[in-house]
Protein backbone atom coordinates (compact mmCIF):
# COMPACT_ATOMS: atom_id res chain seq x y z
CA UNK A 1 0.00 0.00 0.00
CA UNK A 2 1.30 3.42 -0.96
CA UNK A 3 1.98 5.75 1.96
CA UNK A 4 -0.34 8.68 2.47
CA UNK A 5 1.09 12.05 1.52
CA UNK A 6 1.10 15.37 3.31
CA UNK A 7 -0.96 16.82 0.46
CA UNK A 8 -3.69 14.23 1.06
CA UNK A 9 -3.73 15.05 4.77
CA UNK A 10 -3.99 18.76 4.02
CA UNK A 11 -6.85 18.19 1.55
CA UNK A 12 -8.82 16.09 4.06
CA UNK A 13 -8.25 18.64 6.84
CA UNK A 14 -9.16 21.56 4.57
CA UNK A 15 -5.87 23.37 5.05
CA UNK A 16 -2.81 24.17 2.95
CA UNK A 17 0.12 21.70 2.78
CA UNK A 18 2.30 24.31 4.51
CA UNK A 19 -0.12 24.46 7.47
CA UNK A 20 -0.29 20.67 7.67
CA UNK A 21 3.51 20.53 7.65
CA UNK A 22 3.78 23.02 10.49
CA UNK A 23 1.48 20.86 12.61
CA UNK A 24 3.00 17.46 11.82
CA UNK A 25 6.67 18.28 11.42
CA UNK A 26 7.24 20.15 14.66
CA UNK A 27 7.60 23.72 13.45
CA UNK A 28 7.73 26.46 16.07
CA UNK A 29 5.07 28.30 14.04
CA UNK A 30 1.82 26.51 14.86
CA UNK A 31 -1.75 27.34 13.76
CA UNK A 32 -4.70 27.51 16.13
CA UNK A 33 -5.62 24.50 18.26
CA UNK A 34 -8.78 23.69 16.27
CA UNK A 35 -6.83 23.61 13.00
CA UNK A 36 -4.03 21.52 14.58
CA UNK A 37 -6.58 19.02 15.92
CA UNK A 38 -8.21 18.77 12.49
CA UNK A 39 -4.87 18.09 10.81
CA UNK A 40 -3.93 15.40 13.34
CA UNK A 41 -7.32 13.70 12.96
CA UNK A 42 -6.89 13.67 9.20
CA UNK A 43 -3.38 12.22 9.55
CA UNK A 44 -4.65 9.49 11.89
CA UNK A 45 -7.50 8.52 9.59
CA UNK A 46 -5.15 8.25 6.61
CA UNK A 47 -2.37 6.47 8.54
CA UNK A 48 0.08 9.23 7.61
CA UNK A 49 3.70 8.73 8.73
CA UNK A 50 5.62 12.01 9.16
CA UNK A 51 8.76 12.49 7.06
CA UNK A 52 11.76 12.49 9.41
CA UNK A 53 13.83 14.69 7.09
CA UNK A 54 11.03 17.24 6.88
CA UNK A 55 10.74 17.23 10.65
CA UNK A 56 14.48 17.79 10.92
CA UNK A 57 14.27 20.82 8.64
CA UNK A 58 11.37 22.24 10.64
CA UNK A 59 13.06 21.73 13.99
CA UNK A 60 16.66 22.38 12.83
CA UNK A 61 17.39 18.97 14.37
CA UNK A 62 17.14 15.49 12.90
CA UNK A 63 17.23 13.75 16.27
CA UNK A 64 20.03 11.53 14.95
CA UNK A 65 23.54 10.82 16.30
CA UNK A 66 26.05 9.05 14.07
CA UNK A 67 28.42 6.55 15.70
CA UNK A 68 31.52 5.32 13.86
CA UNK A 69 33.49 2.36 15.26
CA UNK A 70 36.08 -0.01 13.86
CA UNK A 71 34.24 -3.24 14.70
CA UNK A 72 31.02 -3.48 16.71
CA UNK A 73 31.75 -7.17 17.39
CA UNK A 74 34.81 -6.10 19.42
CA UNK A 75 33.72 -5.86 23.08
CA UNK A 76 35.70 -2.61 23.45
CA UNK A 77 33.56 -0.85 20.86
CA UNK A 78 30.38 -2.58 21.98
CA UNK A 79 30.81 -1.14 25.47
CA UNK A 80 31.42 2.38 24.14
CA UNK A 81 28.37 2.00 21.89
CA UNK A 82 26.21 1.15 24.91
CA UNK A 83 27.32 4.37 26.55
CA UNK A 84 26.56 6.35 23.40
CA UNK A 85 23.12 4.76 23.18
CA UNK A 86 22.36 5.58 26.81
CA UNK A 87 23.34 9.23 26.43
CA UNK A 88 21.40 9.47 23.14
CA UNK A 89 18.31 8.15 24.90
CA UNK A 90 18.68 10.91 27.50
CA UNK A 91 18.60 13.41 24.62
CA UNK A 92 15.63 11.60 22.98
CA UNK A 93 17.73 10.87 19.93
CA UNK A 94 18.42 7.78 17.82
CA UNK A 95 21.85 6.36 16.97
CA UNK A 96 22.97 5.47 13.45
CA UNK A 97 25.89 3.01 13.40
CA UNK A 98 28.71 2.58 10.90
CA UNK A 99 31.56 0.07 11.19
CA UNK A 100 34.65 0.86 9.16
CA UNK A 101 37.44 -1.57 10.03
CA UNK A 102 39.53 1.44 11.03
CA UNK A 103 40.05 2.68 7.47
CA UNK A 104 39.97 6.52 7.28
CA UNK A 105 38.45 6.36 3.79
CA UNK A 106 35.56 4.28 5.15
CA UNK A 107 35.19 6.72 8.05
CA UNK A 108 34.99 9.62 5.60
CA UNK A 109 32.17 7.88 3.73
CA UNK A 110 30.34 7.32 7.01
CA UNK A 111 30.70 11.01 7.98
CA UNK A 112 29.40 12.07 4.56
CA UNK A 113 26.42 9.72 4.87
CA UNK A 114 25.57 11.00 8.36
CA UNK A 115 25.91 14.61 7.19
CA UNK A 116 23.58 13.93 4.26
CA UNK A 117 21.00 12.64 6.75
CA UNK A 118 21.47 15.81 8.82
CA UNK A 119 22.76 13.99 11.88
CA UNK A 120 22.99 16.45 14.78
CA UNK A 121 26.33 15.04 15.92
CA UNK A 122 28.87 12.29 15.25
CA UNK A 123 30.91 10.21 17.69
CA UNK A 124 34.03 8.47 16.37
CA UNK A 125 35.70 5.70 18.39
CA UNK A 126 38.86 3.91 17.31
CA UNK A 127 42.58 4.49 17.18
CA UNK A 128 43.92 7.15 14.82
CA UNK A 129 46.78 6.19 12.52
CA UNK A 130 49.72 8.01 10.95
CA UNK A 131 50.66 5.09 8.72
CA UNK A 132 51.69 6.19 5.20
CA UNK A 133 48.92 4.16 3.56
CA UNK A 134 46.35 6.18 5.54
CA UNK A 135 47.72 9.62 4.64
CA UNK A 136 45.24 10.32 1.84
CA UNK A 137 42.33 8.86 3.79
CA UNK A 138 43.22 10.97 6.83
CA UNK A 139 43.23 14.15 4.74
CA UNK A 140 39.85 13.34 3.19
CA UNK A 141 38.33 12.43 6.55
CA UNK A 142 39.62 15.66 8.12
CA UNK A 143 38.19 17.73 5.27
CA UNK A 144 34.81 16.00 5.56
CA UNK A 145 34.68 16.58 9.32
CA UNK A 146 35.69 20.23 8.95
CA UNK A 147 32.92 20.74 6.38
CA UNK A 148 30.40 19.05 8.67
CA UNK A 149 31.38 21.22 11.65
CA UNK A 150 31.29 24.43 9.60
CA UNK A 151 27.71 23.58 8.73
CA UNK A 152 26.73 23.29 12.37
CA UNK A 153 27.56 19.66 13.10
CA UNK A 154 29.28 18.61 16.30
CA UNK A 155 31.86 15.84 16.59
CA UNK A 156 33.42 13.91 19.48
CA UNK A 157 36.42 11.66 18.95
CA UNK A 158 37.52 9.09 21.52
CA UNK A 159 41.27 8.96 22.09
CA UNK A 160 43.18 11.22 19.68
CA UNK A 161 42.15 14.06 17.35
CA UNK A 162 41.55 13.12 13.73
CA UNK A 163 44.80 13.72 11.89
CA UNK A 164 44.65 17.08 10.10
CA UNK A 165 41.21 18.21 11.33
CA UNK A 166 41.10 22.01 11.76
CA UNK A 167 37.51 22.90 12.72
CA UNK A 168 37.79 25.49 15.54
CA UNK A 169 34.31 24.85 16.96
CA UNK A 170 32.07 21.87 17.55
CA UNK A 171 34.95 19.40 17.59
CA UNK A 172 35.79 17.56 20.82
CA UNK A 173 38.25 14.92 21.98
CA UNK A 174 37.67 12.55 24.89
CA UNK A 175 41.29 11.84 25.81
CA UNK A 176 42.23 8.47 27.33
CA UNK A 177 45.46 8.36 29.41
CA UNK A 178 46.80 5.25 27.67
CA UNK A 179 50.47 6.09 28.16
CA UNK A 180 50.19 6.88 31.87
CA UNK A 181 48.11 3.79 32.62
CA UNK A 182 50.45 1.49 30.70
CA UNK A 183 53.37 2.90 32.71
CA UNK A 184 51.49 2.19 35.93
CA UNK A 185 50.83 -1.39 34.80
CA UNK A 186 54.52 -1.93 34.00
CA UNK A 187 55.50 -0.66 37.42
CA UNK A 188 53.13 -3.08 39.13
CA UNK A 189 54.28 -6.04 37.03
CA UNK A 190 57.99 -5.26 37.48
CA UNK A 191 57.64 -5.37 41.24
CA UNK A 192 58.57 -8.74 42.71
CA UNK A 193 59.67 -10.57 39.55
CA UNK A 194 62.96 -10.96 37.72
CA UNK A 195 61.88 -12.36 34.35
CA UNK A 196 62.03 -10.58 31.01
CA UNK A 197 59.16 -8.66 29.42
CA UNK A 198 57.77 -8.74 25.91
CA UNK A 199 55.10 -6.50 24.38
CA UNK A 200 52.56 -7.55 21.77
CA UNK A 201 51.77 -4.31 19.95
CA UNK A 202 49.83 -3.20 16.90
CA UNK A 203 51.33 -1.77 13.70
CA UNK A 204 53.73 1.17 13.97
CA UNK A 205 51.80 4.42 13.63
CA UNK A 206 48.64 3.23 15.37
CA UNK A 207 48.36 5.89 18.07
CA UNK A 208 46.63 3.90 20.83
CA UNK A 209 49.05 1.01 20.49
CA UNK A 210 52.08 3.29 20.29
CA UNK A 211 50.98 5.20 23.40
CA UNK A 212 50.58 2.01 25.39
CA UNK A 213 53.92 0.60 24.22
CA UNK A 214 55.68 3.87 25.04
CA UNK A 215 54.08 4.04 28.47
CA UNK A 216 54.94 0.42 29.32
CA UNK A 217 58.58 0.95 28.35
CA UNK A 218 58.68 4.09 30.49
CA UNK A 219 57.25 2.16 33.42
CA UNK A 220 59.90 -0.53 33.07
CA UNK A 221 62.65 2.09 32.90
CA UNK A 222 61.33 3.78 36.04
CA UNK A 223 61.48 0.39 37.78
CA UNK A 224 65.10 -0.09 36.71
CA UNK A 225 64.29 -2.78 34.16
CA UNK A 226 65.60 -3.17 30.63
CA UNK A 227 63.25 -2.41 27.71
CA UNK A 228 60.83 -5.10 26.59
CA UNK A 229 61.09 -6.72 23.19
CA UNK A 230 58.19 -5.61 20.98
CA UNK A 231 56.33 -7.93 18.59
CA UNK A 232 54.27 -5.98 16.05
CA UNK A 233 51.12 -7.61 14.73
CA UNK A 234 47.46 -6.94 13.98
CA UNK A 235 45.58 -4.87 16.58
CA UNK A 236 43.02 -7.65 17.14
CA UNK A 237 42.59 -11.19 18.43
CA UNK A 238 44.04 -12.72 15.26
CA UNK A 239 47.16 -10.57 15.68
CA UNK A 240 47.49 -11.70 19.27
CA UNK A 241 47.15 -15.32 18.23
CA UNK A 242 49.87 -14.92 15.61
CA UNK A 243 52.19 -13.35 18.17
CA UNK A 244 51.32 -16.11 20.65
CA UNK A 245 52.63 -18.76 18.26
CA UNK A 246 55.96 -16.93 18.02
CA UNK A 247 56.09 -16.54 21.78
CA UNK A 248 55.44 -20.25 22.27
CA UNK A 249 58.67 -21.05 20.44
CA UNK A 250 60.49 -18.41 22.48
CA UNK A 251 59.19 -19.77 25.79
CA UNK A 252 60.02 -23.38 24.92
CA UNK A 253 63.55 -22.37 23.88
CA UNK A 254 64.03 -20.50 27.14
CA UNK A 255 62.82 -23.48 29.14
CA UNK A 256 65.07 -25.88 27.29
CA UNK A 257 68.11 -23.62 27.39
CA UNK A 258 68.02 -22.21 30.90
CA UNK A 259 65.69 -24.39 32.88
CA UNK A 260 63.76 -21.31 33.94
CA UNK A 261 60.34 -22.76 33.41
CA UNK A 262 58.89 -21.67 36.72
CA UNK A 263 59.18 -19.06 39.42
CA UNK A 264 60.35 -15.50 38.92
CA UNK A 265 62.19 -16.20 35.65
CA UNK A 266 59.05 -16.61 33.59
CA UNK A 267 58.47 -14.38 30.61
CA UNK A 268 55.90 -11.65 31.29
CA UNK A 269 53.82 -10.64 28.25
CA UNK A 270 51.97 -7.35 27.86
CA UNK A 271 49.38 -7.27 25.05
CA UNK A 272 48.28 -3.72 24.29
CA UNK A 273 44.61 -4.71 24.33
CA UNK A 274 42.62 -7.52 25.89
CA UNK A 275 41.53 -9.23 22.69
CA UNK A 276 45.18 -9.57 21.66
CA UNK A 277 45.95 -11.06 25.09
CA UNK A 278 43.08 -13.54 24.61
CA UNK A 279 44.41 -14.54 21.19
CA UNK A 280 47.96 -14.96 22.49
CA UNK A 281 46.79 -17.09 25.42
CA UNK A 282 44.82 -19.34 23.05
CA UNK A 283 47.91 -19.86 20.87
CA UNK A 284 50.08 -20.69 23.89
CA UNK A 285 47.49 -23.16 25.13
CA UNK A 286 47.43 -24.91 21.76
CA UNK A 287 51.21 -25.29 22.02
CA UNK A 288 50.92 -27.01 25.38
CA UNK A 289 51.82 -23.92 27.44
CA UNK A 290 49.76 -22.61 30.32
CA UNK A 291 49.24 -19.20 31.91
CA UNK A 292 50.59 -18.52 34.54
CA UNK A 293 52.56 -21.79 34.80
CA UNK A 294 54.84 -21.19 31.80
CA UNK A 295 54.47 -17.43 31.29
CA UNK A 296 52.40 -14.55 32.61
CA UNK A 297 50.30 -12.13 30.57
CA UNK A 298 48.38 -8.86 30.95
CA UNK A 299 46.11 -6.89 28.64
CA UNK A 300 44.49 -3.46 28.53
CA UNK A 301 40.82 -2.22 28.54
CA UNK A 302 39.09 -4.74 30.86
CA UNK A 303 36.44 -5.71 28.32
CA UNK A 304 33.29 -7.49 29.48
CA UNK A 305 34.38 -10.76 27.83
CA UNK A 306 37.03 -11.19 30.53
CA UNK A 307 34.34 -12.22 33.02
CA UNK A 308 34.39 -15.68 31.45
CA UNK A 309 38.10 -15.86 30.60
CA UNK A 310 40.38 -18.19 32.53
CA UNK A 311 42.81 -17.65 34.02
CA UNK A 312 41.45 -14.26 35.08
CA UNK A 313 43.37 -11.69 33.03
CA UNK A 314 45.36 -8.87 34.57
CA UNK A 315 44.58 -5.66 32.72
CA UNK A 316 43.95 -1.93 32.93
CA UNK A 317 40.31 -1.12 33.57
CA UNK A 318 38.82 1.67 31.46
CA UNK A 319 35.27 3.01 32.02
CA UNK A 320 34.26 2.27 28.43
CA UNK A 321 30.54 2.94 28.75
CA UNK A 322 31.24 6.21 30.57
CA UNK A 323 33.60 7.21 27.74
CA UNK A 324 30.74 6.70 25.28
CA UNK A 325 28.37 8.73 27.45
CA UNK A 326 30.86 11.59 27.85
CA UNK A 327 31.54 11.76 24.11
CA UNK A 328 27.83 11.90 23.30
CA UNK A 329 26.99 14.48 25.96
CA UNK A 330 29.87 16.67 24.77
CA UNK A 331 28.20 17.02 21.38
CA UNK A 332 24.86 18.19 22.79
CA UNK A 333 24.19 21.95 22.52
CA UNK A 334 25.98 23.53 25.47
CA UNK A 335 27.37 20.12 26.36
CA UNK A 336 30.51 19.64 28.43
CA UNK A 337 32.65 16.66 29.20
CA UNK A 338 35.29 16.78 26.51
CA UNK A 339 37.95 19.16 25.24
CA UNK A 340 37.67 20.91 21.92
CA UNK A 341 40.68 20.64 19.69
CA UNK A 342 43.01 23.58 19.34
CA UNK A 343 42.99 25.71 16.23
CA UNK A 344 45.44 23.37 14.52
CA UNK A 345 43.38 20.28 15.27
CA UNK A 346 46.42 18.77 16.96
CA UNK A 347 45.18 18.51 20.52
CA UNK A 348 42.62 19.55 23.09
CA UNK A 349 42.14 23.03 24.40
CA UNK A 350 41.32 23.56 28.06
CA UNK A 351 37.64 24.40 27.67
CA UNK A 352 34.56 23.50 25.67
CA UNK A 353 31.75 25.78 24.45
CA UNK A 354 30.46 26.35 27.97
CA UNK A 355 33.90 26.98 29.44
CA UNK A 356 33.74 23.79 31.49
CA UNK A 357 36.77 21.60 31.90
CA UNK A 358 36.78 17.99 30.76
CA UNK A 359 35.78 15.38 33.28
CA UNK A 360 39.00 13.35 33.34
CA UNK A 361 38.97 9.75 32.17
CA UNK A 362 40.59 7.58 34.81
CA UNK A 363 41.63 3.95 34.70
CA UNK A 364 42.84 1.40 37.18
CA UNK A 365 45.50 -1.32 37.07
CA UNK A 366 43.80 -4.60 37.94
CA UNK A 367 46.09 -7.56 38.66
CA UNK A 368 44.56 -11.04 38.49
CA UNK A 369 45.58 -14.68 38.24
CA UNK A 370 47.28 -14.38 34.82
CA UNK A 371 50.27 -12.50 36.24
CA UNK A 372 50.79 -14.39 39.45
CA UNK A 373 54.40 -15.52 39.77
CA UNK A 374 53.51 -18.67 41.70
CA UNK A 375 52.08 -21.19 39.24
Amino acid sequence: MAASTLTEVARLAGVSPATASRVLNGSARKPGQDIADRVRQAADSLGYIPNAQAQGLAKSSSGLIGLIVHDIADPYFAAIARGVQEAAREQRKMVLLATTGGAPAEEREAVAAFAARRADSIVIAGSRSSQPENQEGNAELAAELDRYCRNGGRVAVVGHPVVGATAPEGYHVVAVPNQELAAALAGKLASGRDGDFVIIGGPVGLFTSDDRIRGFQEGLAAAGRKPAEVLRTGFNRAGGYEAGLKLADMIKARQAGSGKGAGGGKLCIFAVNDVMAIGATAALREQGLRIPRDATIAGFDDIETLRDFRPALSTVHLPLEEIGRLATRATAPGGAGAHETDENGSGPTEAGHDGGRQQPITGEVTLRRSTETAA
